[in-house]
This record gives structure tokens, C-alpha cells and sequence, in this order.
């Protein structure tokens, strides 16, 4: 693969896994919103799918703003831990500022007695765990998966 194109194959593959592994979570963790004992069907779907947008536009954002201060023209080759270190404490930061805001003030949803509650934060565990785990895991699939390039019919790695 041509090094200057290596950042953005790294980027697909990882925004793939990412919305993909955002909408599951969402899903599963649910059961430790208040919603899921009050809402329907249709409203439950849609808060996932909603919630889901909003994990891509805050990955985007981590994603972006991390390269923008940490990575290099040579990125994922170089300078690959300190954007990704960047993009997750972004990517957390928001997502506690935003869970705070939405269950504190503006009351947007509220937290059942399922979900584990980390005292110093007053955020979920569940949400904090997603945003270590699945761009963890992106990264870590985006650095190692192999890139199909059709011009040539070859795989490279």
C-alpha cells in the first residue's frame, strides 16, 4: 500500500467497526435506562439509532481532533499511540461531560438501579467502558486488518 493512503484506509476500517460496534452496545446496554421499562418498542430502536449517531459524530470528532494535535503524515505508521490515546480521553471526556448534562440537568434520560454508577464521575460504567473498549478495539482492528486494493487484486497488510 502506498504510505500516504495507509491513514485513510486505517480510518475506514476503523469507522466501520466503530458505528457498527456503537449501535451494538447501545442496544445492549439499554436495560440499564430508564426507557427500558417505560418505552415502546419504536422508542427504544429509535434511542439506539439516535445514540448511535451521536457515537459517530463524537468518534469523528475525538478521531479528528487527536490526529489534528498529535498525528504526523506518516499516521498509523508513526505517532499511531499518542492519537489514539488522544481520540478515547476526547472520546470519554465528552461522553462524561454529556452524561452529566443528560441525566443532571437537562433530565434527557436517568439511569436505572441496574447500571453501575462510578462515584467520583456520577457517570455509568457502562457508557465509560464503551469508550475505552470499542475505539480500543477499532484501532487495534484498523492497524492489523488487511486492506483490499481492487486495482491490483492484492491484499495488503
Amino acid at each position: 500500500m502506498v504510505a500516504g493512503r495507509d491513514w485513510l484506509a486505517a480510518l475506514r476500517r476503523y469507522f466501520a467497526f466503530t458505528a457498527v460496534a456503537h449501535l451494538i452496545w447501545e442496544f445492549a446496554h439499554l436495560p440499564l435506562y430508564t426507557i427500558w421499562l417505560t418505552g415502546t418498542t419504536g422508542e427504544l430502536v429509535f434511542a439506539a439509532v439516535h445514540c448511535t449517531g451521536g457515537d459517530i459524530l463524537i468518534a469523528l470528532s475525538a478521531v479528528m481532533l487527536s490526529l489534528f494535535l498529535f498525528g504526523k503524515g506518516a499516521w498509523p505508521a508513526e505517532r499511531r499511540i499518542p492519537v489514539v490515546a488522544g481520540a478515547v480521553v476526547f472520546g470519554l471526556v465528552y461522553t462524561i461531560f454529556s452524561e452529566w448534562l443528560n441525566i443532571e440537568i437537562r433530565e434527557a434520560w436517568a439511569y436505572r438501579d441496574l447500571m453501575p454508577v462510578i462515584p467520583v464521575l456520577g457517570a455509568g460504567l457502562s457508557p465509560v467502558l464503551q469508550w475505552i473498549v470499542v475505539p480500543l478495539t477499532g484501532f487495534s482492528l484498523a492497524r492489523v486488518l488487511p486492506t483490499v486494493r481492487r486495482s491490483q487484486g492484492t491484499v495488503n497488510v
